[in-house]
């Protein structure tokens, strides 16, 4: 079966790295799986983005689960989008919950939830956990699997 790539603007094609993640373009393409609610994950362990404050990089490993409705988000467009927070100054917080706002915004799911586990500076990690709603009942969701700080790396 061949899936329906409508939507795909990027995929296959060589596309510039976006400078923010205003500017960066996240695809979609159909669920053709509509039927039934099934869960789906990226899991991103090397994001990066600067401090607003000082410029300085700051690490997370991000693992976005969602149950998708009528779409998916297409990976290549989503690796863009997270790339683009590269050059992009936010505190963990508003990175993490940015992120999932515009992919809720675009993909409208049944369900999404983001984990952002962000390494220490100044000696304090922060972890920014949010959820639109309940899971749906039945569909298995497992651990993020990111181990608590101590032993994270």
């Amino acid at each position: 079966m061949v899936s329906d790539a409508t939507g795909a603007n990027q995929l296959g094609k060589q596309t510039e790295t976006p400078q923010s993640p205003e500017e960066a373009v996240l695809d979609r393409v159909p669920n053709p799986h509509v039927d039934i609610d099934y869960l789906a994950r990226f899991t991103a362990p090397e994001f990066t983005s600067l401090c607003p404050v000082t410029g300085q990089p700051d690490f997370a490993h991000l693992v976005i689960d969602y149950v998708p409705d009528q779409w998916l988000v297409e990976s290549k467009s989503l690796k863009l989008f997270l790339t683009s927070f590269r050059n992009h100054g936010s505190f963990h917080e508003d990175c993490t919950i940015a992120i999932a706002r515009r992919l809720v915004d675009l993909l409208k799911p049944r369900w999404l939830r983001i984990g952002g586990y962000w390494y220490p500076r100044g000696g304090i990690p922060i972890d920014v956990f949010w959820q639109t709603n309940e899971a749906p009942k039945g569909v298995w969701i497992p651990d993020q699997g990111v181990a608590t700080y101590r032993e994270r790396g």
